[in-house]
Formats: C-alpha cells, sequence, structure tokens
C-alpha cells in the first residue's frame, strides 16, 4: 500500500477536512474533536466526489404519538458528510449511510506519527 501524508494535526480544526490526492484516487480526512477518520473520495451511490460535500449534523425528525411530525433538530454527537452530486449522507464516524446500512463509504487507512497524518491507499 502506497502511504501519502495528509497535513499535520495542527493544520485541522474541529469539523475541518481536507481531500488529499493518493495516486490516481482521492482520500478525505475529516477532524471530529480530538478524532480523525478517512474515507475515499468516491461516493457508494453513484461514485459521485463525496468528501467534497457538505458536512453538517445529522438531521432527526422527532415523531409525536400520533405519528406526525412538525419539527426537525439536529444531532449534535453525529457529523455528516453529503454528497453533492444526489445528497447521500453519510456518517463522518462510520462510513454508514442513515437509511441503508448496507451503503457505505470505503474507508482509508490513517495514521498519525509524530503529529504528521498519513492515509494509506
Amino acid at each position: 500500500m502506497a502511504e501519502y501524508m495528509a497535513g499535520n494535526v495542527g493544520d485541522y480544526v474541529d469539523g475541518d477536512r481536507k481531500v488529499v490526492v493518493c495516486g490516481d484516487s482521492e482520500v478525505g480526512v475529516f477532524r471530529i474533536g480530538d478524532e480523525f477518520y478517512a474515507w475515499h473520495n468516491r461516493c457508494a451511490h453513484r461514485a459521485g466526489p463525496v468528501c467534497q460535500g457538505r458536512i453538517m449534523k445529522r438531521v432527526l425528525e422527532p415523531v409525536a404519538s400520533d405519528k406526525t411530525t412538525r419539527t426537525q433538530e439536529y444531532d449534535e454527537a453525529e457529523s455528516h458528510i453529503i454528497c453533492p452530486w444526489h445528497g447521500y449522507e453519510f456518517s463522518i464516524k462510520t462510513g454508514f449511510h442513515q437509511g441503508n446500512n448496507r451503503v457505505r463509504l470505503r474507508k482509508a487507512e490513517l495514521q498519525i506519527r509524530n503529529g504528521e497524518i498519513y492515509v494509506s491507499v
């Protein structure tokens, strides 16, 4: 596996991301809190550039006892990446699509050594 430098830990603030060119492919590196995650920049739906999409908190629709929803709220503990092509939404922490757990992003290996971030593809 080839290894590519994705910057220094200090280059990223909470909620940041960088898309790193890794030979013939790209990997998105995300920082959520103190944790880093790396995903191949290829949507599981139609191969769109998912890691370049909008980052936002997971949207929840609380269902009332009469089965209606009248509001939306955000799950502050869960950040998602939304593919810019068709709006497919994935957890940055797990890579899973929230509506179908068989659809997920492909994980890239990530290592931090001496404050430097490396991804392997």
